[in-house]
């Protein structure tokens, strides 16, 4: 039987699948149904120092359907961080490490820019006996306007001293993650290990407008009839997830050897799960997998993630974490691999676009139009 247990920063896990920050980590109730389905950790929604600055409206959700099946693979929230006080979640987090003491709790934090707040918040949660934390620096509504959120991750300078700040006064491992929102994810990511941080998680929401209800022309999801651009999650966003995260994960391989990196982005099983490994994910974090599935998807996710491993003869995830890593290269080096493997005849001549019909076109991308055909 493959043994899904992982070790992260010091921390074991009895298997790499943590409930990401967000709804399903609301609260310490939410939390332990997670750790009693037989979750590996759990990232908490994000929670701040006064709480009363955090006012949600409603509607806050809003999705993308397949047409023909009505599944849900793509999914828009306005909804801003946890509005609880944050007293409330220290005694969660004590509560929760009483109970469960073997499982990894992951206290996800943020604060204004100011180095006070942050030495509080830092200083405060840990104290409760939190394995690790994780930085919100990316969150990419409601709080950018405070000098929270995605308006920190989005320039690495202040991701550089946010997090200087934070490795002052930490004392457990500490996550930054991160925002897809911009253009070159590793210089964020660059700046947080640079200053001292453990590990990365990516990718957090990518921002989007979910669409315009043609009947009514106005955005969904509409609040009193507005809205405003929120987080893309789900299937959809996979891709790029997971470009993201091998980008970081050359990061780590060349520049910072052993820190880690935590995956999240459109994860909804065990194959999902298997190809942010094979790229260098340490572990994989679901949310809107679980808003969708519940949380005993944990247990499909383990055995489908299981039976990768035994098809291919890995024995633990450190046997194939990172595997395909290699395998990605840049335009030039694959065009002098296609032309040696011409050279030997295992490769067919690259038609130049003057010579491409649409029967071509058709035969390469797999449409069925019948324009194409």
């Amino acid at each position: 039987m493959p043994d899904l247990t992982t070790t992260v920063d010091g921390l074991k896990l009895p298997n790499p699948f943590l409930i990401g920050s967000g709804p399903p980590s609301t609260h310490g109730a939410v939390i332990a149904r997670a750790f009693e389905e037989g979750w590996g950790g759990v990232v908490t929604k994000t929670a701040c120092l006064d709480a009363a600055r955090i006012i949600n409206v409603s509607p806050r959700y809003a999705r993308l359907r397949d047409p023909a099946s009505g599944e849900i693979y793509g999914w828009e929230n306005i909804e801003l961080i946890s509005d609880r006080p944050f007293a409330a979640w220290l005694d969660d987090f004590r509560m929760l490490k009483e109970r469960f003491p073997d499982r990894m709790l992951i206290a996800s934090i943020t604060e204004e820019c100011s180095r006070d707040a942050w030495a509080e918040i830092v200083t405060r949660t840990q104290e409760t006996g939190v394995d690790a934390l994780e930085l919100n620096l990316s969150c990419p509504h409601g709080l950018p306007e405070r000098r929270m959120g995605s308006a920190v991750g989005q320039d690495p300078e202040l991701v550089g001293r946010t997090c200087a700040w934070v490795m002052e006064f930490a004392r457990v491992p500490v996550w930054a993650k991160l925002t897809p929102n911009i253009t070159r994810i590793d210089e964020p990511g660059r700046a947080a290990l640079q200053a001292g941080c453990h590990g990365l998680t990516a990718i957090n929401t990518v921002l989007c407008v979910m669409g315009i209800n043609l009947e009514t022309l106005r955005p969904e999801p509409t609040v009193q009839g507005y809205s405003e651009p929120g987080g893309y999650s789900g299937k959809a966003i996979r891709p790029i997830a997971l470009r993201m995260n091998v980008e970081l994960a050359r990061l780590i391989r060349d520049e910072f050897p052993g820190r880690s990196l935590s995956g999240i982005g459109g994860i909804e099983s065990g194959e999902d799960a298997a190809q942010f490994l094979l790229v260098g994910a340490n572990t994989v974090q679901i949310c809107t997998g679980v808003m969708k599935h519940g949380y005993g998807m944990i247990h499909a996710a383990c055995a489908r993630l299981a039976a990768f491993m035994r098809r291919h003869g890995f024995e633990s995830i450190e046997a194939f974490r990172g595997r395909s890593l290699a395998f990605f290269a840049t335009h030039e080096e694959l065009v002098r691999r296609h032309a040696e493997a011409r050279r030997q005849g295992r490769a067919a001549r690259e038609l130049p676009d003057e010579e491409w019909s649409p029967a071509e076109i058709a035969r390469q991308s797999g449409t069925i139009a019948d324009d194409l055909q």
